[in-house]
């Protein structure tokens, strides 16, 4: 039986003003993590879990999301993914409209900036970390449903029932095969010539969509998955923790590192490579055994200096 798999047809533009001009869902992906993370982080300080006030917590999200996020999580891919065009080439670091973010050098780029947030301001890093890591969940999941929009990371090729094939697949096509299609595509209608308008027309032309499904691979939605494991299943087990358990300040933050590390490593498994790969190892997972690493020393921390903020409020 041949099933009839979904071929991916989505804009990554809520709204296209002209040409690679508008509303990208990307971007909005970023500015609904934010906004939802603040509401969040808000709700925990008024409730006493945090060093912060509610109305120091826009500020903190804010800039953290600027310095930490945005310039870690593209330095990181940057310095992660393509190192030898970024040394050859450093200005590719502002063409950000070319794609290019690591949630690894996100990650890093927020922490450093909450450990620079807490010495300024003579907090607790482990505190501001331990109520950071319970809603940094939210950005990642809207991050992926963005993967997922513009189809890209897509996943291993594989024949679930629920696959999807995603144009975006011809990039990685070698010449002659790239050639082929766009002949068949051309012959279907002379406008589909490039990649480019090949994948600008998947939504309008159902013969289109119907060519492409015989001629594109059916993958893991690998974005979804790791939205699922990154983005809910971190999130709902943090959120517990922090209002249902009494622990330690950075308690939090090392499980967040470590269970990061451990969904990121089984997401992997669904995901087609996006670099060479390190030993058995692909770069995402490769680079998440670190985070364990770190995650090992932020529980010991915790456990040799405890420091506790508050009991539970009941009705919390």
């Amino acid at each position: 039986m041949i099933l009839a798999y979904y071929v991916h047809d989505l804009s990554p533009f809520l709204i296209r003003f002209s040409g690679e001009i508008g509303i990208r869902w990307y971007g909005l992906s970023y500015l609904a993590g934010f906004l939802v993370g603040i509401l969040l982080y808000r709700r925990l300080a008024a409730k006493g879990y945090s060093d912060l006030k509610p109305d120091q917590v826009v500020d903190f999200i804010t800039m953290g999301a600027l310095f930490g996020v945005l310039l870690g999580g593209r330095l990181g891919y940057l310095l992660f993914y393509d190192a030898d065009r970024f040394l050859h080439d450093p200005l590719i670091f502002f063409r950000v409209w070319e794609g290019g973010m690591a949630s690894h050098g996100g990650i890093i780029g927020f922490a450093l900036y909450t450990f620079w947030y807490a010495r300024r301001h003579r907090l607790s890093f482990r505190n501001l970390g331990d109520n950071l890591v319970v809603v940094a969940p939210i950005g990642l999941f809207f991050g992926r449903c963005a993967n997922f929009i513009n189809g890209e990371l897509y996943g291993r090729i594989t024949d679930v029932a629920w696959a999807v094939q995603f144009p975006k697949e011809m990039f990685l096509y070698p010449p002659e095969s790239l050639e082929r299609l766009i002949s068949r595509t051309s012959d279907l209608d002379p406008k589909f010539n490039s990649p480019d308008a090949i994948l600008n027309g998947v939504a309008q032309s159902e013969p289109l969509r119907v060519l492409l499904s015989g001629e594109i691979a059916p993958r893991y939605p690998s974005q979804l998955i790791e939205a699922s494991l990154e983005g809910v299943l971190l999130f709902s087990l943090l959120w517990f923790m922090r209002t249902k358990c009494r622990v330690s300040d950075g308690v939090l933050t090392g499980v967040f590192f470590i269970s990061y590390a451990l969904v990121r490593i089984f997401g992997e498994c669904f995901r087609e490579p996006d670099a060479p790969l390190t030993g058995s190892f692909t770069r995402g997972q490769f680079l998440s055994l670190f985070m364990i690493l770190v995650g090992l020393l932020f529980l010991i921390w915790a456990w040799m200096r405890p420091r506790y903020r508050v009991a539970l409020r009941e009705g919390s």
